[in-house]
C-alpha cells in the first residue's frame, strides 16, 4: 500500500491537536489511546514522541490507568483560586448609570470598573483585570464622541447654512 501523506503537516498537526484538546471527551480518547499503544507493546517513548507528550505523561496515563481503571482517564476538576468577584451583581451594577453609585464618569471603564470594585466589594484588581470582566460579561468597548467646546448658541445660528 502507497503511504498517505497529508498536505501542510506542520499545520495540520496543529489543528488535529487543538481538535484534541478542544473537549474533555476528546482528552479521555487521546489518553486511552495511549494507553492502548502501551498496552501492545509500545514503549513510553515511543507513545509520547508518536502523541506529542512527554514520556513521563505517559506513564502518568498508565500508571493511574492500573491503579483506578477508566475513571482516572476522566479529566479531574482543575484546582486553582476561586474567583472573588461576584460577577452576578456586578453585572446587575454595570447595566446601571454610573451616577447611580454616586461616580461623576457618564460611562464605565476599566479605570470605573476597578474603583467600584474597591469601593463596594473590597477587591483590588488591576485595570486590564477590570477591562476582561467586561469581555466576560459580554459587554464591549464604546468610546464616547469628542465633544467640542461649547459655544453660544446664537451664534452658532448665524453659521448654520439652514436655519
Amino acid at each position: 500500500m502507497k503511504r498517505l501523506v497529508l498536505e501542510d503537516k506542520e499545520e495540520m498537526i496543529i489543528a488535529l491537536q487543538n481538535e484534541i484538546n478542544r473537549t474533555p471527551d476528546s482528552r479521555y480518547d487521546h489518553r486511552l489511546h495511549g494507553v492502548l499503544m502501551v498496552a501492545n507493546g509500545m514503549s513510553c517513548y515511543e507513545v509520547a514522541e508518536m502523541l506529542g507528550h512527554g514520556p513521563r505523561t505517559i506513564e502518568y496515563w498508565v500508571r493511574s490507568f492500573n491503579a483506578h481503571g477508566f475513571g482516572r482517564l476522566y479529566e479531574k476538576q482543575r484546582p486553582g483560586r476561586p474567583s472573588g468577584v461576584p460577577l452576578d451583581s456586578l453585572d446587575g451594577d454595570l447595566r446601571e448609570d454610573p451616577h447611580v453609585f454616586g461616580y461623576v464618569e457618564n460611562m464605565w471603564d476599566g479605570v470605573l470598573l476597578r474603583k467600584h470594585l474597591s469601593d463596594h466589594y473590597g477587591i483590588d484588581l488591576g485595570i486590564r483585570q477590570c477591562e476582561n470582566i467586561f469581555h466576560k460579561l459580554g459587554f464591549r468597548l464604546r468610546r464616547p464622541r469628542p465633544m467640542i467646546a461649547k459655544g453660544d448658541p446664537e451664534r452658532k445660528k448665524d453659521f448654520k447654512k439652514t436655519p
